[in-house]
C-alpha cells in the first residue's frame, strides 16, 4: 500500500506472496476507489424516514450509541435477552473483524444466536460425515496431479489465483476435466467438459463407484486398511448403472464409463471443489458422496491427489477463535439458536417467543444475500422492530435501519486473516487511519458495550491482546515482518498415512451416525424437488457468480464494478426462449411463488434446456421496477449443515 500524506494512493500485491504471487483481483484493483468514495458512510446516521426509504441524518456517537442502549434495554426488560438477535457474516475479513468482540457482548445480553450459514458449513459436513476432519487436501498441491477435475467451481473467475498452479500440472501432462452445470470461462479452458442437469452430480458420482468397483479400479489395500463400510457401498452403487446414472443427470453412458476408468486410473487424481455445490437440498450427501471418491481409488495417499475444498480448518490448530468466547458472561443461561439462513422466517414468524424486537447486522448485506428476499423486507418493515447496521455504504439492508454504525475497511484496521484457499496466515496493519469517524468491528462493540452499561473487562480487551491470545505456533515476528506466514503443518499429505479424524480412524464409506440421525448411513441420491420439476414452474434458476468485476454485494454498485459489466439479465438456451416468444434482449418476467423479476433476455449455448441462470450479486437498485434474484430463490435447508438450497429453485419467464 503507497500512502501519502496519510492518504491511500496504491495498493499492489505482494509479489513474494507464494499463491498470490502479487496479483490482485480485479475487484481489489479499484479498492482505494472504494475507501473513498463519495457513496461511503462516514458518521453515525438515525432514520429519519419510513423504514425502506434510505432517509436519514447524522448523528453524534454519543446520540447514536444512547438510542441503540436505550431501545436495546427497554427491549430486554419486556421480553428477555433472546429478543436481540446479532446477524453477521463474512463482509470485513479478518479475525477479529468477523467475529471476536461480539461474541462476548451478545452473550453478555443473552442474546439469540444463529445457526448455519450461507456458505461453507454443508460443504464440510457433508465431507466430514466421510473423512471425520473438515481439513480437506492443500489446493497448492494440485501442481502434481496428473488429473484434475474442477467439480462445480468456477476457479479461474472466483479462485483465479490457483489457476496458475493448475496450468502448471497442465503442462507436465495433467488432464483437466470440468463438471458444472453451467458452461464456464472456466469450462472454456478444460480438456473435457461434462455437464450434469443440476443436482444429479450425487447420481453421476455413485455410477462412478459403480464402475471403479465393477471393474476392479479400487486401491484393495487401502479400502481394507482404512475404510469402514466398503461392502455397504458396493452393494448401493451396484444398481447406479452408467446408463441409469446418464438418464438421471443427461450426459452419455459412455462418458460415464470414460470419466471413472480416467480417475481411477491417471494417480495422482485431484479433485478440486468450492461452495457453489452445496446449495442444494442435498448438497451435504453431495459432498459426503464426493469424499468417497479419493479414498476408493487410494487418491490420498499421493501428493497431488485427494480432494480440495476450504481449507479454513486447517488453521484451527494456530488460530484459536475459541478464545472469544468467555463462558461466565453467559451467567449460566442458556441461549436460543435462530436459522441464520432464514432471516425472513424469523422476523415474520409470529408464533415465536419472544418474537425478535432488536436486530443487529454487521458484515452483511441479508436483503440481498439471504434467500426469499421480499420475505425479509417484509420483517424489516416491522414497527416493533428496531434494527442496528454497521455498514460502509447505504446497502439494501441498512436502508431498513433505524441506526447505522459506519464501519472501518481492511486498510484501516489490525487484523490477522486466515484464508480459505490457501495455507498462509496474513498480517493485516492498517495502513491509514479510518475515514471520517468509522471505525472497526472492535472498536463498535466496546463503545457498545459502554454505552450498554457494561463493565466486564472482557469486553474492553485491545485488538492486540486478543491477536496474542489466539494465535499459537507460529512465528509472530516473522508474520508482522513478511505480512504472511506459513502454517507449519503446510507439506503435510493430507490423510496420506490412511488415519482419518473419525473416532476409528477410519473412512465412514457407511456411517452409523449418519444412520442414527434419520439420514442414509451410505452415499445416496434423492431426487430434488428441482429435478422433479413443476407444471407451473418447469424451469430450474441458478444464480451463479460469473461476472468479473464482482462477485458479491460490496462491489457491484460502485462505478468501476458494476456498471462496467453486462447485466443484470436471464440467460436461457435458444429452445426454452423460443417456446416462450423470447428474442435475445427481450423484455421477461421470472416468476415463481416468492416473487418476481423483469430482466433482458440473454439466449446462450451454456445452458442446457430447462436451466436458467440470472447471475448474483446486484443491488435492488440496479434493477428497474424489481427485486432482486434472491426474492425468487428457495430457503429450504439443506439435508444436513445448517445451509440453504439456492439451486433448487423452480421458475417460470414469460414475455413481458
Amino acid at each position: 500500500m503507497t500512502v501519502e500524506g496519510g492518504v491511500a494512493v496504491k495498493m499492489r500485491g505482494n509479489p513474494a506472496h507464494p499463491y498470490s504471487a502479487g496479483e490482485l483481483c480485479p475487484k481489489v484493483n479499484h479498492f482505494v476507489e472504494r475507501v473513498y468514495s463519495p457513496q461511503r458512510i462516514t458518521t453515525p446516521l438515525v432514520r429519519d424516514g419510513a423504514k425502506g426509504e434510505g432517509v436519514f441524518r447524522a448523528a453524534t456517537w454519543s446520540e447514536a450509541l444512547a438510542l441503540v442502549a436505550q431501545k436495546t434495554h427497554e427491549a430486554i426488560n419486556k421480553h428477555g435477552g433472546e429478543t436481540v438477535l446479532p446477524w453477521s457474516s463474512a463482509g470485513n475479513q479478518g479475525l477479529l473483524q468477523m467475529s471476536s468482540l461480539d461474541r462476548r457482548l451478545f452473550a453478555r445480553m443473552g442474546s439469540s444466536v444463529t445457526t448455519g450459514a450461507l456458505c461453507g458449513s454443508v460443504a464440510k459436513n457433508g465431507f466430514m460425515a466421510t473423512a471425520g476432519s473438515a481439513r480437506s487436501t492443500n489446493p497448492m498441491h494440485i501442481v502434481d496431479a496428473k488429473y484434475i477435475v474442477l467439480w462445480g467451481t468456477n476457479t479461474r473467475l472466483t479462485n483465479r489465483h490457483l489457476w496458475p498452479f493448475i496450468e502448471e500440472a497442465r503442462s507436465k501432462g495433467a488432464k483437466v476435466v470440468v463438471v458444472d452445470p453451467i458452461r464456464t470461462i472456466t469450462a472454456d479452458e478444460a480438456d473435457w467438459f461434462i455437464q450434469p442437469f443440476p443436482g444429479t452430480d450425487t447420481a453421476l458420482m455413485l455410477a462412478m463407484m459403480h464402475v471403479i468397483i465393477r471393474d476392479e479400479l479400487c486401491d484393495d489395500d487401502f479400502v481394507a486398511q482404512h475404510t469402514e463400510g466398503f461392502a455397504e457401498l458396493a452393494a448401493e452403487v451396484a444398481a447406479w448403472t452408467p446408463a441409469r446414472a446418464a438418464a438421471e443427470c443427461g450426459i452419455l453412458a459412455g462418458d460415464i464409463e470414460t470419466f471413472a476408468r480416467e480417475y481411477a486410473t491417471a494417480q495422482p487424481a485431484f479433485i478440486r471443489t468450492m461452495i457453489g455445490a452445496e446449495h442444494r437440498e442435498n448438497g451435504a450427501m453431495l459432498f459426503r458422496t464426493m469424499a468417497c471418491l479419493p479414498t476408493l481409488t487410494g487418491s490420498w495417499k499421493h501428493r497431488g491427489g485427494g480432494l480440495s475444498r476450504s481449507v479454513g480448518s486447517w488453521f484451527n490448530e494456530y488460530v484459536d477463535s475459541s478464545v472469544f468466547d468467555v463462558e461466565h458472561l453467559l451467567q449460566g443461561k442458556p441461549r436460543r439458536a435462530l436459522p441464520f439462513t432464514q432471516l425472513g422466517q424469523v422476523l415474520t414468524d409470529t408464533s415465536l417467543t419472544p418474537s425478535v424486537t432488536v436486530l443487529y447486522v454487521w458484515n452483511g448485506n441479508p436483503v440481498l444475500t439471504c434467500p426469499n428476499s421480499a420475505l425479509t423486507r417484509k420483517g424489516l418493515l416491522r414497527d416493533d422492530l428496531f434494527t442496528v447496521v454497521s455498514e460502509q455504504f447505504l446497502t439494501d439492508t441498512a436502508k431498513y435501519a433505524d441506526v447505522i454504525f459506519p464501519a472501518a475497511m481492511q486498510i484501516e484496521q489490525r487484523d490477522v486473516v486466515p484464508a480459505w484457499g490457501h495455507l498462509y496466515l496474513g498480517w493485516n496493519e492498517a495502513a491509514i487511519a479510518p475515514v471520517g469517524e468509522c471505525v472497526p468491528n472492535t472498536e463498535l462493540f466496546r463503545r457498545l458495550a459502554t454505552a450498554m452499561g457494561y463493565t466486564e473487562p472482557e469486553l474492553f480487551e485491545s485488538d492486540d491482546s486478543l491477536i496474542s491470545s489466539a494465535l499459537h505456533g507460529l512465528d509472530i515476528e516473522q508474520l508482522q515482518r513478511d505480512g504472511f506466514v506459513p502454517l507449519p503443518n503446510i507439506d503435510e499429505v493430507l490423510f496420506s498415512d490412511g488415519i482419518f479424524g473419525t473416532a476409528s480412524g477410519k473412512a465412514q464409506l457407511m456411517s452409523k451416525d449418519l444412520a442414527s440421525r434419520g439420514l442414509p448411513s451410505v452415499p445416496t441420491y434423492m431426487q430434488s424437488s428441482s429435478r422433479k420439476g413443476s407444471a407451473e414452474f418447469p424451469l430450474v434458476m441458478l444464480t451463479p457468480k460469473q461476472h468479473t468485476r464482482f462477485l458479491n454485494t460490496s462491489y457491484s454498485h460502485l462505478p468501476q464494478h458494476g456498471p462496467r459489466e453486462e447485466g443484470p439479465y436471464v440467460e436461457m438456451c435458444a429452445s426454452d426462449a423460443a417456446e416462450r416468444g423470447l428474442d435475445s434482449g427481450a423484455a421477461a418476467r421470472v416468476v415463481n411463488e416468492r416473487g418476481e423479476m423483469l430482466l433482458p433476455v440473454k439466449i446462450s449455448t451454456r445452458l442446457p434446456e430447462g436451466v436458467v441462470a440470472v447471475p448474483f450479486g446486484w443491488w435492488d437498485a440496479s434493477l428497474v421496477n424489481s427485486g432482486n434474484v434472491n426474492d425468487l430463490t428457495s430457503d429450504a435447508h439443506t439435508d444436513w449443515g445448517g445451509g440453504v438450497s439456492f439451486h433448487d429453485t423452480l421458475v417460470q419467464v414469460f414475455s413481458a
